[in-house]
């Protein structure tokens, strides 16, 4: 064997040598993901009382790393939750042009779920009411979210979980202060003023880096949503630049915020509404629940609460 052989043969031998450390590694930080998710997300039932026993539990899955993750610990806490619960899949396909209609059917099968997928072409809608340009997520929510609400509701579903995470909650608080003038996000659980339906977000104590990194561990088979396109700057995005270099440059910044939508003093902020000055003693406030779903036929698409972006 001359030099170049030699050598290449030690490197192979390397590589095979550290592939069982890697996958040690990579085990261990798996296990340390799984656990610490389990424990926020657990958590998050239990401080909102999001899932109560007899609950029929409806995931809706966009393919994405969140409703992913969200659906792996959820089904991994009905194992050894207190109280037993009901879980189903759902996932909107939107017609988007090569979406892999595949993929999802596949995964879900694999884990013995019970699971649906709903067919509606909101692509076509969206495409003919929302100019070029223009940011469509606003509509593609409004349309998605009717859709899912009447399927719940006709099936029997009594909490429909999303995949909002923590940082979610924070850039929708910062997109409502800058942009909209209110002072609110994301709530982890949210009735409906007709009844018809509670939303919660099991994933509101997760970072997003926490559940990313958990899905490359896991290998979910990521959908991308490229009805959105290339719309790089989009005002929600803005913001996740901003809080990245936050983290970077400050650790922790991001927590001490969230924990500040945990802990509100009203008689130290400025709503009258909230808090009578002049007694000196709270109030209840303007409640606003979540949007009742319109109809599917709706057509007056006006300005969206940037709730719903």
């Amino acid at each position: 064997m001359n030099v170049v052989g030699m050598s290449e043969a030690m490197i192979a031998s390397s590589e095979q040598s550290l592939n069982p450390e890697r996958e040690r590694r990579q085990k261990l930080e798996l296990n340390k993901l799984q656990k610490r998710l389990r424990r926020e997300v657990g958590q998050a039932i239990a401080d909102f009382s999001m899932i109560e026993a007899g609950d029929k539990v409806m995931c809706c899955l966009s393919g994405g790393k969140d409703s992913y993750a969200m659906l792996d610990i959820l089904l991994n806490l009905q194992k050894s939750a207190p109280v037993s619960f009901e879980l189903i899949a759902v996932n909107l396909d939107q017609k988007q042009p090569g979406f892999p209609e595949e993929v999802l059917p596949e995964y879900l099968s694999s884990m013995g779920i019970e699971y649906h997928i709903i067919e509606k072409d909101t692509y076509s809608i969206v495409k003919e009411k929302v100019p070029e340009g223009k940011t469509t997520c606003g509509l593609c929510s409004r349309l998605r979210r009717g859709i899912l609400y009447n399927f719940a509701e006709e099936h029997g579903v009594t909490k429909i979980a999303l995949g909002h995470h923590r940082d979610d909650l924070l850039e929708t608080l910062f997109l409502n202060m800058f942009y909209g003038g209110k002072l609110k996000s994301m709530p982890p659980v949210l009735h409906s003023d007709d009844g018809r339906n509670t939303v919660i977000r099991p994933l509101a104590y997760s970072r997003e880096k926490d559940i990313a990194r958990y899905a490359g561990l896991r290998e979910f088979p990521i959908i991308p949503c490229n009805l959105c396109g290339s719309q790089e700057n989009l005002q929600r995005q803005v913001i996740k630049d901003m809080f990245q270099t936050w983290d970077k440059q400050h650790p922790g910044r991001l927590e001490t915020m969230f924990r500040a939508m945990c802990n509100v003093e009203p008689s130290h902020l400025a709503d009258t509404n909230l808090f009578d000055f002049k007694e000196g003693k709270r109030l209840g406030g303007k409640r606003q629940a979540v949007q009742t779903a319109e109809p599917e036929a709706q057509t007056d698409f006006g300005r969206l609460d940037v709730l719903n972006i």
